[in-house]
């Protein structure tokens, strides 16, 4: 190989690598700008692994919660969708929420109308938002994201708690900037609420079995 071959490859190798084409999470590598919504939309792809939001201009990448949450949120979102669309409104789990600058990734979500085609919807949209409450996540769910929604004026918030396995519901709505409480109940009784739309469910009734505890082994 000539010596102007081996130049043109060194330059090559040191040649600074072009932006990605693509959406790509290389772009959290160069990006050091304040991040919004419409900016995660347009350069993170999707994903069916962690969550990522944006809050107050920085971009928050959580894990998925534990099973017991994944068992909730596999059962609930499918049994309010039932009752939500007999009054019109639609019901999905986990959807691109843009609130402002801000995005958020509410585990439930009931909109205004079908949300089909498109790949995130505006928080004034949302009739209903839900959250259910992990031990990784407590003040978030409990104190930082209802707060946030009631400054949108989302009309309701329900939040789903799995403190030691033992579930309770609660349903609250917006009263003068804040959310207070209209329903409520633990597992092995019926939880109620009229609005949004009318839905019951036994919270038991959402969360599986806990996996039985192995036998020791004889041989051991």
């Amino acid at each position: 190989m000539s010596a102007e071959g081996v130049s043109l490859m060194a330059q090559a190798a040191y040649a600074p690598e072009p932006e990605p084409t693509e959406p790509s999470f290389d772009v959290l590598r160069w990006h050091d700008e304040p991040w919004t919504a419409q900016l995660a939309l347009d350069l993170l792809p999707e994903t069916n692994g962690p969550k990522v939001e944006v809050l107050s201009g920085s971009v928050i990448v959580t894990p998925h919660a534990g099973i017991d949450h994944q068992s909730v949120e596999r059962e609930l979102p499918y049994l309010l969708h039932r009752a939500a669309r007999r009054a019109g409104l639609w019901v999905y789990p986990e959807i691109n929420l843009v609130c402002g600058k801000d995005l958020f990734i509410p585990d439930i979500a009931v909109l205004q109308s079908s949300g089909g085609g498109r790949s995130a919807v505006d928080v004034r949209e949302a009739v209903l938002l839900g959250e259910i409450v992990s031990p990784g996540n407590r003040r978030k769910d409990v104190i930082d994201r209802p707060r946030e929604y009631a400054a949108a004026g989302v009309p309701f918030f329900l939040r789903v708690d799995l403190r030691n396995r033992v579930l309770a519901m609660a349903l609250y709505e917006l009263v003068e900037q804040e959310y207070r409480p209209v329903s409520a109940a633990a597992a092995g009784s019926a939880f109620v609420m009229r609005q949004p739309f009318e839905f019951s469910v036994d919270p038991a009734d959402l969360l599986d079995e806990e996996a039985p505890t192995a036998e020791p082994d004889p041989a051991e």
